[in-house]
């Protein structure tokens, strides 16, 4: 008797043990045998980030973790300090490290090709976000026309010179001449407003960087004392702008217009020398891109082309932006 007992127990053991691996694999596999289980390996995507040091970059990094972890995403952000061969490696060190996608904030279109070239033929999405890189190895792009935003804060500042009756209107452009970017910007600015009968005095690099941009602003200021209006393309020329008209005493003589807020600019629009400022939403670009990118990595797919609109700010409606720069 003991031992039909005994056997009945082993026997008992053994059908446990077939039902508990049987459940565990039901709770591993849905009904097409996909993955389910709260273990499975997450979806990794890097960030090729030009810096962290602008307010731009920084919200748009926000954007992407929000986006990350509300998808239960693994994100890595990887912070080139405007070196453009440096986010080539970036990009490098994503695909050896096994990523699923990578966003690329590029700072130089071209050079960043090779390396999203060979990334994307190792089965890794590509995003691009702000900077447009037009090459098939890129999925989708996120971002502002940059070209047609440089056209309409154009547009702007001739209605302005207009309107003001503002003659001679002498134009002084702060740029970042190493960035793809903020020459689009510049370029199509500069056509709208000389068409318009405006005079581009000079065009000086402020090299993405608010000390260089402020030194680039006093100088052309030293240069073309005639010098009335000023257009940035970018935060740290904004910046660097409003610190060079505030020390050279300009508040009054040249009105300033250009890219990106940041608490300084505010302070000149209040202050009236800052006229229109192309605000863009970061944020939602970081956002966007995750999203793009988990959905690629599942095997959907995107828009080619997520356009992110600008809104020109100026005393009228800039209250709004206080609470984020303050």
């Amino acid at each position: 008797m003991a031992k039909r007992k005994g056997l009945r127990l082993v026997a008992l053991v053994a059908i446990v043990a077939m039902l508990a691996l049987s459940a565990a694999g039901c709770a591993a596999k849905d009904d097409a045998g996909t993955d389910t289980d709260a273990s499975a390996k997450k979806i990794k995507v890097g960030l090729v980030q030009i810096n962290q040091q602008a307010i731009f970059f920084n919200q748009m990094n926000e954007g992407a973790q929000a986006a990350a972890d509300e998808a239960g995403v693994e994100l890595t952000i990887f912070n080139a300090n405007d070196d453009a061969a440096k986010q080539n490696e970036g990009v490098a060190n994503f695909v050896t490290q096994g990523f699923d996608a990578i966003i690329v904030v590029a700072i130089d279109v071209e050079g960043i090709l090779p390396a999203i070239q060979e990334a994307e033929k190792a089965g890794v999405k590509i995003v691009a976000v702000d900077a447009v890189v037009e090459d098939p190895s890129v999925s989708c792009q996120v971002g502002v026309d940059n070209a047609a935003a440089g056209e309409k804060i154009g547009t702007f500042v001739a209605d302005y010179i207009k309107t003001n009756n503002v003659s001679p209107a002498n134009i002084g452009v702060i740029g970042a001449l190493n960035s793809f970017i903020q020459n689009l910007r510049k370029d199509s600015f500069v056509k709208v407003v000389e068409a318009a009968g405006a005079k581009i005095t000079q065009t000086v690099d402020g090299q993405n960087r608010q000390e260089a941009a402020m030194t680039a602003s006093e100088n052309l200021f030293t240069a073309q004392k005639d010098t009335n209006i000023i257009y940035a393309t970018g935060e740290p020329a904004m910046v660097g702008a409003v610190a060079a008209v505030r020390s050279q005493n300009k508040m009054g003589t040249a009105k300033l217009f250009g890219w990106d807020l940041t608490a300084e600019v505010i302070k000149g629009i209040d202050d009236g020398f800052v006229l229109g400022v192309v605000q863009q939403d970061p944020k939602t670009e970081g956002y966007e891109a995750v999203k793009a990118c988990k959905t690629l990595v599942e095997g959907g797919t995107v828009e080619k082309f997520i356009d992110v609109p600008i809104v020109i700010v100026t005393k009228e409606n800039v209250e709004p932006y206080r609470a984020i720069f303050k």
